[in-house]
């Protein structure tokens, strides 16, 4: 056994629930290694599976109710801060909330498993209302089956588990090059994707003092408002003559656009 699973023993459970909160909250450090280290261990009867599966439900319940109330205090600022920091901010915002729209709050059985949802769910929740009750009834199932999942893997699979951990300490320092070669890869690819994207966008945009002078002036203007329906909650007003139509919609509705006038889109 290598010594990254001799300290998991000796300070197993404080490792794991240090580890589940802080990628909870949203630090970039992967739980679900430490988890199937953890079922493992527990697999060759040095930690207990149930001690584990309790330890990482709390982790992520707390973590999950901090982003709950902050989502409940301070609505979709705390979600556009959250996507602002993803690697697809551009549709992080509509996609958690078309989520939500579509399943509630029983999303949050299996947003652990959705790369980008599990922090961003919480707060969404919050935002629109969901009682404290239900939210914890939820979270704390959907943490049951996240962490069970991964703990019942690292236990049924104990020593292959840790076979590969002593390869993998005998790569040492080679494995953390390669491993992260592969996300800065990653990144950047996501990264140069989202500037291309916006480059596209720039020729076409229209700042919001633009826009007033047009209207001001009584410039023919077609204005769509591609908000989500959730987004007009907190806030209903619209821009003058704004028609509201989801971006899913503009194929289907195109025949409402006019094609002698300057058409503009706005969203959140």
């Amino acid at each position: 056994m290598n010594e990254t699973m001799e300290f998991l023993v000796r300070h197993g459970y404080t490792v794991l629930f240090v580890w589940v909160l802080g990628e909870q909250i949203g630090l970039p450090i992967p739980a679900v290694p430490v988890l199937m280290a953890a079922g493992a261990l527990a697999g060759g009867g040095r930690l207990s599976w149930l001690t584990a599966l309790a330890f990482a439900m709390i982790a992520s319940l707390g973590a999950d109710s901090v982003w709950f109330e902050f989502g409940r205090l301070r609505g979709a600022k705390v979600l556009n801060l959250l996507c602002r920091i993803s690697l697809e901010p551009d549709s992080c915002v509509r996609r958690t909330e078309g989520t939500y729209e579509k399943y509630g709050p029983r999303i949050l059985l299996v947003a652990k498993f959705i790369p980008g949802l599990a922090t961003a769910a919480p707060p969404v929740m919050g935002m629109f209302g969901l009682s404290r009750r239900r939210f914890w009834l939820y979270d704390a199932a959907g943490a049951a089956i996240w962490a069970g999942a991964f703990l019942g893997l690292g236990y049924l699979f104990s020593s292959q588990i840790e076979l590969a951990a002593d390869y993998a300490a005998r790569l040492g320092a080679w494995l953390m090059v390669l491993i992260a070669g592969a996300l800065a890869c990653f990144i950047a690819l996501k990264y140069r994707q989202r500037r291309l994207f916006i480059r596209s966008l720039v020729e076409s945009r229209i700042g919001a003092e633009e826009l007033k002078a047009k209207l001001d002036g009584s410039e023919p203007v077609f204005i769509v408002d591609l908000r989500h329906a959730l987004d007009s909650l907190p806030d209903p007003r619209t821009l003058p003559g704004a028609i509201r139509m989801t971006p899913e919609e503009l194929l289907k509705r195109n025949g409402e656009i006019p094609r002698d006038r300057e058409v503009i889109l706005y969203c959140t």
